[in-house]
């Protein structure tokens, strides 16, 4: 969504709470929105997921529409048997089969999670899509053959199957793209617990507004002092006003995380709300340990928490390798004048060579040379000394662990342009192949940012660095260091490659300058 929206849509005044009172900068976006209040509270007309079901309905049925079409036009082979149904016969039914397609896609859950989960993105589809049409395909074959009204040619429906997964896929992001640039996408959103974790999370939203979540502040007895950067957000009052607070503000989502406050309490709290037109979301106690590969089961009643083993198979390994080398060759034949390209604009640009090679830390704590475009005039390190003091991380609030210079003076024309778009990463290529890299894993770090790491969290280091990985989806150079060495931990003990194919996905819009969550 677009980031132009503001971040309080709230007019000041109170809330329910005595003594508290929300404030804001209204501009015209916000008056817009305050012209829709019905009795001083915040109402629009439709949420969230009234209209992006909509719009992954109509997405949905474009898309296998233009899909039929294509493979009628395309197919150009003739049936080894005769088939009833005309063309014409054979678009009627497709037709008239499409509201089944809306029933099977609905069951399967691919017109809700928008709404559920804040994070969730075309990429999150692509397995359910895939998997649905696949099914609908071989159905289509059996139904015609065992019926006698049709019999389709298998690689036409073939073709129509490799299509659809391909038009569905693109239609919703598509229709993501718009739903997130309307107000209805907007959910407010309040956090319970002004502690380390839901501050935290409040950065996290804060930095991340294509998720949507417009953040009306805290809600916490015994708030502690807030980081800089949430200085804006409001304590608006205790957690025994929360459903008060809810619905003066018209919030759609609670995101609950623990604060100071007695299990008990958080469970009450927590009931309180399943009465109220709200998501509501919990942050669990291990979440340092939890991934998307953690599963709950239940033991008589009692729900457990499955934390996946640290240790990788080596089928598990084999089949992340053969996935690297498999698409690191064919992005090579693919991107060779690319190379070409981007190899003489920096002969042209600057004096000096085309690879620029340094010393990364690699698995298990070795060492190896990166491979990357260079991007710096050749004495980039030799003025590093002197430039140290406009380190965006050494500024108060930051990280200096992390090196990192905005406008950076010593990165040249022709590399603004290949970081800009990350084009600068792609000789790494070359180290997947070599097996020194993979094409997802853990930040490559230098040996100097390796000293930083605690013992714990040298797991990390358990698989290959990577060219992209969760450090770089969800903000790359945006991340304190600390949080990148959790992220790369979180990635490597719950790793799956159905996460790594997501992680790539994700990649893909970043490197077209738009925001993981965006589609």
């Amino acid at each position: 969504m677009s980031s132009t929206i503001p971040s309080h849509l709230f007019e000041p005044g109170p809330v329910g709470v005595p003594g508290r009172e929300l404030t804001a900068t209204l501009d015209a976006q916000t008056l817009e929105i305050l012209r829709r209040r019905e009795g001083g509270r915040f109402r629009s007309r439709h949420r969230r997921g009234w209209f992006v079901r909509r719009a992954l309905l109509t997405a949905d049925v474009l898309g296998l529409m233009l899909a039929f079409s294509l493979s009628e036009t395309l197919y150009v082979g003739v049936s080894s048997a005769p088939n009833h149904l005309t063309t014409l016969g054979e678009y009627a039914v497709f037709l008239a089969l499409l509201p089944l397609w809306v029933v099977a896609a609905r069951g399967y859950g691919l017109y809700d999670d928008d709404e559920a989960r804040a994070s969730h993105n075309t990429t999150d589809d692509v397995a359910r899509v895939f998997h649905l049409v696949t099914i609908v395909a071989w159905l289509l074959i059996v139904v015609g053959y065992v019926t006698g009204a049709a019999n389709p040619a298998v690689t036409k429906l073939v073709l129509f199957w490799a299509l659809s997964v391909f038009t569905v896929t693109v239609f919703r992001a598509g229709a993501r793209a718009v739903s997130r640039r309307r107000f209805s996408y907007l959910q407010n959103t309040l956090v319970v617990g002004a502690g380390d974790v839901g501050q935290l999370l409040a950065m996290k939203i804060l930095r991340h507004p294509e998720y949507g979540l417009n953040l009306v502040g805290f809600v916490d007895d015994q708030p502690k002092e807030q980081r800089p950067g949430l200085e804006s957000l409001t304590v608006l009052g205790s957690p025994d006003h929360v459903g008060e607070i809810v619905r003066e503000l018209d919030v759609e989502r609670v995101v609950v995380a623990f604060s100071n406050d007695p299990a008990e309490r958080t469970i009450e709290l927590v009931r309180s709300l399943r009465d109220v037109d709200v998501q509501i979301d919990v942050v669990p106690r291990l979440f340092d340990l939890v991934g998307p590969s953690s599963e709950i089961h239940t033991l008589e009643g009692v729900p457990l928490l499955a934390v996946p083993s640290l240790q990788l198979s080596r089928s598990s390994r084999a089949a992340k390798r053969a996935m690297d080398v498999t698409l690191a060759c064919a992005s090579l034949v693919v991107l060779a004048p690319l190379f070409g390209l981007v190899a003489l604009a920096i002969k042209l640009d600057s004096p000096g060579p085309v690879f620029f090679r340094q010393r990364r830390l690699g698995t298990g704590g070795g060492f190896f040379q990166i491979f990357k475009f260079r991007t710096m005039a050749v004495d980039a390190e030799a003025q590093k000394a002197a430039l140290r003091h406009l380190n965006k991380h050494a500024e108060p609030g930051s990280d200096p662990r992390m090196f990192k210079i905005p406008d950076d003076p010593r990165v040249t024309r022709v590399g603004r342009v290949l970081r800009r778009y990350s084009l600068d990463e792609l000789p790494q290529l070359l180290n997947v192949i070599t097996g020194e890299m993979s094409l997802v894993g853990p930040r490559p770090l230098i040996p100097e940012e390796g000293r930083y790491v605690d013992a714990w969290a040298r797991k990390r280091m358990d698989l290959k660095p990577g060219m992209t990985g969760l450090w770089q989806v969800l903000g790359r150079s945006d991340i304190p260091f600390e949080e990148m060495v959790k992220l790369d931990y979180l990635y490597v003990t719950t790793w799956s490659l159905w996460e790594d194919v997501r992680l790539i996905l994700r990649t893909l819009p970043i490197l077209a300058g738009a925001r993981s969550g965006s589609y």
